[in-house]
């Protein structure tokens, strides 16, 4: 590891968080390439840390509003003011509470009964397939429709739909952005609703893992970090990640992702080639 590979991860992990090719792909490409191996995971998950960061500021409008309503509905319950609470929780703030906690909570329950083959899928098992599986996605994405509704409209099973979808894509190769926003959108959300639930949601995605894994990841070798290439690759996946949120947006409103299902699509027959064909970086998974 040192500065000119932190950058370029932390540029890779921030662009590749919100824009639909899979920041978990690519850095289990990267990394391969480089052959950083040496605490990857603390600086994996430091990345994540500051694409958390992006989104926060990207958003905070929306996160603030939910912030104060969440607080605001514990005030009425000690209050004993249940009439005023009962029309608080079917606020929209509240209502996009709740979509996020069921959606979550799909997404936890998937993580942990799939987490043996999601710890083997990261040493990039699955990669080439995980791209291939998101570039469908976004081609599918073109006979979905405008989408009629919004936030406000959106129905709870439909949340537990985006939810699993994000289970699926914690495979590396599967865009979580993009599924997330092409679930959203099969289900009938407007397309810039569709990419505001998918980007809100990667709040808790990103802490549960931050919660989860960074204490291992520092026992496992916080003696030989290297604080400054991570404080570098984090600064640059926070900044780079605001950027993708804003460009994302913008390309969702105007429906141009098929140049990222073009780009995931031969990134992931690449990377089978190379791993069934040439072995330049990946050896074959599947031999004996």
């Amino acid at each position: 590891m040192n500065i000119l590979i932190a950058i370029i991860l932390g540029l890779v992990q921030g662009l590749c968080e919100f824009l639909p090719v899979s920041s978990s792909g690519h850095l289990v490409l990267l990394q391969n390439v480089f052959g950083v191996e040496e605490n990857s995971l603390f600086f994996t998950i430091m990345l994540h840390a500051g694409t958390l960061v992006a989104v926060v500021v990207a958003y905070r409008a929306q996160l603030w509003g939910m912030i104060k309503a969440f607080f605001a509905s514990f005030g009425l319950l000690f209050k004993g003011e249940w009439q005023r609470l009962r029309a608080h929780v079917r606020t929209d703030e509240m209502k996009k509470i709740w979509l996020l906690i069921l959606a979550t909570l799909v997404t936890v329950a998937m993580a942990l009964v799939f987490r043996d083959v999601i710890d083997d899928s990261y040493e990039g098992k699955y990669l080439g397939f995980g791209f291939i599986v998101t570039a469908a996605l976004l081609f599918l994405l073109n006979f979905t429709g405008k989408g009629s509704c919004d936030l406000r409209g959106m129905k709870w099973y439909k949340a537990l739909g985006v939810g699993a979808i994000q289970g699926i894509a914690i495979l590396p190769g599967i865009s979580r952005s993009g599924a997330t926003i092409a679930g959203a959108s099969y289900m009938g959300l407007k397309r810039e609703a569709a990419a505001e639930f998918s980007f809100l949601l990667s709040v808790p995605a990103i802490l549960g893992s931050l919660v989860l894994e960074l204490p291992d990841a520092v026992r496992a070798g916080a003696g030989s970090i290297d604080w400054l290439s991570v404080a570098v690759g984090t600064l640059v996946a926070a900044v780079s990640g605001y950027f993708a949120v804003r460009l994302m947006i913008k390309l969702i409103v105007n429906r141009k992702l098929n140049v990222f299902a073009f780009y995931t699509l031969i990134l992931g027959l690449l990377v089978l080639l190379d791993q069934f064909v040439f072995n330049l970086v990946f050896s074959n998974p599947f031999a004996a």
